[in-house]
């Protein structure tokens, strides 16, 4: 099961403006007045990530790219002084949900994280809304006691309460929130990574999870311990997706182009979105921290993967999420039956 690049070029690349002249990467994807959009990180001289917004005219067509940046960093916000990254974008009910990562520096006079970072690096999860991606509605850090990114929110409440992904070193956790916005509520990690494995060093979100009729499909990345960033499929449960039912072996996606293996970080195949259009599931990605491609899916092939995981899930349920009771595992095994 592999993803199909739309072409062996890039579907964005930086251009002359100032403040996307390095850059341009890691788009979330969203359809917005019955159009695929795409909202990008950028990057210029100034090292400063903000995002622009592109509309498409087909998955693989862009028809308009706005001049300016759609989102930039919160003068006021101490927490944004290096940008803001990572834009995942999230629809639920009439509302645009974004996640993004603050980026600054540590002050000097505040302790350190434990796990080491390059340049004493500060990233906090931040949350903000929109109906018309012209103006927002900014929660700001929703997460703010630990280093955290990679971040998304289910497209619906489950049990009541809005579920939220995100990343700490080196798994990928869950969290809740009965507001929708200022206050979520760890509830520990999902998968971490597999030793040995093309995932073995990290993981973290990919896209927003998208449903099938098996469960909840989430793209993801995987770092091995040669720092190669690849992308695979996890299948959460449907009622709780703090459970997994499977992962995918193999990676879906890994560098092959030379401008996924060559760039500002080099070996980078990078997502923060995907989407179901049609009889396929579009992902966006960003490729060596650079540049932005396209690859596509069969969904009948992704569920049929996804049906026969859901089949077997009884014999190899995983031990750090817990066990599940017989009856749970059985009404799984139903489903995909």
């Amino acid at each position: 099961m592999k993803l199909i690049r739309a072409g062996n070029s890039p579907l964005l690349e930086p251009a002359g403006r100032q403040w996307e002249s390095r850059a341009v990467f890691n788009p979330g994807v969203f359809k917005w007045q019955e159009k695929i959009h795409l909202l990008y990180r950028a990057q210029g001289e100034d090292e400063v990530s903000r995002l622009g917004l592109v509309r498409m005219r087909t998955p693989t067509e862009v028809e308009e790219k706005k001049p300016e940046p759609v989102f930039s960093p919160d003068p006021d916000s101490e927490y944004e002084s290096l940008g803001v990254e990572d834009p995942r974008v999230t629809q639920i009910g009439e509302e645009y949900f974004m996640t993004y990562v603050a980026a600054s520096k540590y002050p000097p006079l505040i302790r350190k994280p434990p796990h080491p970072r390059e340049e004493d690096w500060r990233v906090r999860v931040s949350l903000a809304k929109t109906n018309d991606f012209a103006s927002w509605s900014r929660y700001g850090v929703i997460i703010s006691h630990i280093d955290s990114k990679d971040a998304c929110l289910f497209p619906e409440k489950i049990d009541e309460n809005f579920c939220l992904l995100h990343r700490v070193i080196p798994h990928i956790r869950i969290a809740i929130s009965d507001e929708g916005g200022r206050r979520y509520k760890e509830r520990g990690p999902v998968f971490g990574p597999r030793e040995g494995m093309w995932d073995g060093e990290r993981v973290g979100v990919g896209s927003p999870p998208l449903k099938c009729p098996f469960g909840w499909i989430l793209f993801y990345h995987g770092v091995d311990e040669k720092k190669v960033y690849r992308l695979g499929i996890a299948l959460l449960d449907m009622e709780d997706p703090s459970l997994v039912i499977a992962r995918t072996t193999e990676p879906v996606l890994e560098p092959e182009e030379s401008w996924e293996k060559t760039g500002r970080i080099n070996n980078v195949v990078f997502t923060c979105g995907a989407i179901e259009d049609g009889e396929k599931y579009w992902v966006y990605y960003g490729g060596a921290d650079t540049a932005i491609g396209a690859a596509m899916i069969s969904k009948d092939e992704v569920c049929a993967w996804a049906k026969e995981e859901l089949a077997k899930s009884k014999y190899h349920e995983f031990i750090q999420v817990g066990w599940a009771t017989t009856e749970e595992t059985e009404e799984r095994r139903k489903r995909g039956s």
